[in-house]
């Protein structure tokens, strides 16, 4: 069967890592970007330099209209999708709860949990065998804020995580019958550029001396477990979560 994945948030950080991953597996690739066009190209090219199959697709996932219109283009690409990695999140300057917004919060959450819960949406409609399709798999990139709640940093950005989780547990049991998997990571502490946006770049290395494991995450190392959870080595599982935070 002709593997196809779309990632979204593919143009740094742990989509990057996932999609340049399953590039070399032999996944065409969809790169799904929101304003980094030239980090997005870069993976492409990447890819492809290694013989690869890869698509650039802009995208702002909180927008329901781009979503269908971004996989309607990887499947007139590449045909169906067999395998869908929600990665795409944001998340603001550190905060305590009195200083969020309305604003800040429903842009939070449209992004992190709309825009998964529409990418799913579409994926389902091509993967379900209710609608002619050949079934594939789902990973939500989660992290372990849904579980630890990040107080007086992300309260709004756990929020949203814990969300994703409910998506997973939720969807997985709708769709098992239908010949899709549902999946969720957990990511910890990771070297990615996500930290800057949260107005501490070096966020990892002030805290991982209060990890079992004394160190930070590479992204690779997410992409490791999101492409097993993608591949056949785990067609029985599903609805299941991978704990990637160091032992904490």
């Amino acid at each position: 069967m002709n593997s196809v994945a779309l990632v979204t948030g593919a143009s740094r950080g742990i989509g990057r890592a996932t999609a340049l991953l399953l590039g070399q597996q032999g996944y065409a690739v969809g790169i799904n970007y929101l304003s980094n066009e030239t980090a997005a190209q870069g993976v492409v090219d990447e890819i492809v330099k290694a013989g690869g199959r890869a698509i650039v697709l802009q995208a702002d996932i909180a927008e329901e209209a781009e979503v269908v219109a971004m996989f309607q283009r990887i499947t007139g690409e590449f045909g169906p999708i067999t395998a869908l990695v929600n990665n795409a999140g944001i998340l603001f300057q550190q905060s305590t709860i009195e200083n969020l917004s309305a604003a800040r919060i429903n842009k939070v959450l449209s992004t992190n949990v709309t825009g998964y819960f529409l990418c799913c949406r579409e994926a389902v409609k091509i993967m379900s065998h209710r609608h002619g399709g050949n079934g594939g798999a789902i990973v939500n990139v989660s992290s372990a804020a849904s579980r630890l709640g990040a107080p007086g940093e992300y309260v709004d950005y756990a929020a949203s995580k814990g969300a994703v989780d409910t998506l997973t547990t939720g969807l997985a049991l709708e769709v098992a019958a239908y010949g899709i998997r549902v999946n969720c990571v957990r990511p910890g502490l990771i070297y990615t550029d996500i930290h800057a946006s949260g107005g501490e770049p070096g966020r990892v290395d002030r805290v991982k001396a209060n990890l079992p494991m004394q160190r930070g995450g590479q992204p690779e190392e997410v992409a490791q477990a999101i492409a097993w959870l993608l591949s056949d080595s785990a067609s029985y599982v599903t609805g299941s979560f991978l704990e990637l935070a160091g032992g904490k």
